[in-house]
């Protein structure tokens, strides 16, 4: 059996007004969602999908398909959102993220992620990016998937067996625009508790200078007894 530890960090950054990012960290599933749209209530969409994967969190059993089918209903309720209140047409939010399921009987991860947010994973020392962002090449780069379209986007998933002493994190875009690849492996490889490894990164990209909201959530993945489940360092929450 596994023993997960999260720590979760957000901050609106040095020049923004709103933070417009949403994360989790819950027994069975994290995520971070960075909402787009700015007047058009871009943190109203990243709120509703994390609110979708959080109801997933504590599900027995939960399997890829039901993280597909909440990333659905997110993007239902996004849609759903802007049909009640036309003046927030525009909004819509990335989301990637790490959910422990059951596959053949056996627990598994599996990453997932629509936009650019996204999943690292630190193993004996390398820290390699999972997820890809989905955004276009070039001058005119943009964000090519995201929550809140109709027809709905197809979100990349990733499914692995976990390995003891892992360490991901799950980022929005405002994190690796002012930390880069190696900065972010030191660390992660220098302090222990996940936590503060969010909470250092979180500082760190605004000290550089912050140009966009800034959210992570570290997952750990460590050795535990038979009769042990989960333990985290907090309670299962979310944060925007």
């Amino acid at each position: 059996m596994m023993t997960v530890r999260s720590g979760v960090a957000s901050d609106t950054g040095a020049v923004r007004t709103r933070n417009e990012d949403s994360a989790l960290a819950g027994a069975g599933v994290f995520a971070v969602a960075d909402g787009m749209g700015g007047h058009a209530a871009g943190d109203v969409a990243s709120r509703l999908a994390i609110a979708a994967l959080q109801r997933l969190a504590d599900r027995p059993g939960l399997t890829p398909q039901d993280l597909r089918a909440g990333l659905a209903a997110a993007n239902r309720e996004i849609l759903g959102a802007v049909r009640r209140q036309p003046e927030r047409a525009g909004m819509g939010t990335t989301v990637a993220g790490l959910g422990l399921v059951r596959f053949a009987g056996t627990e598994h991860w599996v990453v997932f992620n629509v936009g650019d947010s996204r999943v690292y994973r630190f193993v004996d020392g390398t820290l390699a990016q999972v997820t890809v962002d989905h955004t276009a090449p070039g001058p005119r780069a943009g964000i090519t998937r995201a929550l809140g379209t109709d027809p709905a986007p197809e979100a990349d998933v990733w499914m692995f067996p976990p390995t003891p002493g892992e360490r991901f994190l799950i980022c929005s875009d405002g994190l690796p625009l002012e930390v880069d690849n190696a900065a972010i492996a030191v660390v992660l490889a220098a302090e222990p508790s996940a936590q503060r490894a969010a909470e250092t990164l979180v500082r760190r990209a605004v000290d550089a200078g912050g140009r966009d909201n800034v959210t992570a959530v570290v997952v750990d993945h460590v050795p535990a007894a038979d009769d042990e489940r989960y333990e985290q360092t907090a309670p299962p929450r979310s944060v925007r």
